[in-house]
């Protein structure tokens, strides 16, 4: 069976091209996707079956070989450096339950200040 990588796909069309390992375009239809699947990812390597349509090739029973690395994995920091950083956040996080425990609100400067290292946090770990 050929294979190769997604060029792209357009979800809410329902379809996309991918791009065979020896270079030809291959039409891809979202009825080709195992049923259930996620819509592919530019870059996921897929295995499947060709057939010669009205308009050139197309994919049929595609089964995705590798999920593409994102961006935002290849970027993140090394878990030795998070680990330092999510200790200091719960550091910054207790004090502030202590100053709530003692019925006083933060500082409004403070808490965007916390709520956007909680956010670029989150982001670091969900990438």
């Amino acid at each position: 069976m050929p294979t190769g990588k997604v060029r792209f796909y357009d979800e809410a069309k329902g379809f996309g091209f991918i791009t065979t390992d020896d270079g030809q375009d291959v039409f891809l239809h979202a009825t080709a996707l195992p049923a259930g699947s996620p819509a592919p990812k530019p870059g996921a390597r897929l295995e499947f079956g060709v057939a010669d349509g009205k308009r050139g090739l197309q994919a049929l029973s595609v089964r995705v070989l590798e999920a593409p690395v994102s961006l935002a994995k290849r970027a993140r920091k090394p878990a030795d450096d998070m680990a330092i950083i999510v200790e200091d956040l719960v550091k910054v996080l207790d004090d502030i339950g202590g100053d709530l425990r003692r019925g006083h609100y933060p500082s409004s400067g403070h808490t965007k200040k916390v709520a956007a290292m909680l956010r670029k946090v989150a982001d670091d770990l969900d990438a």
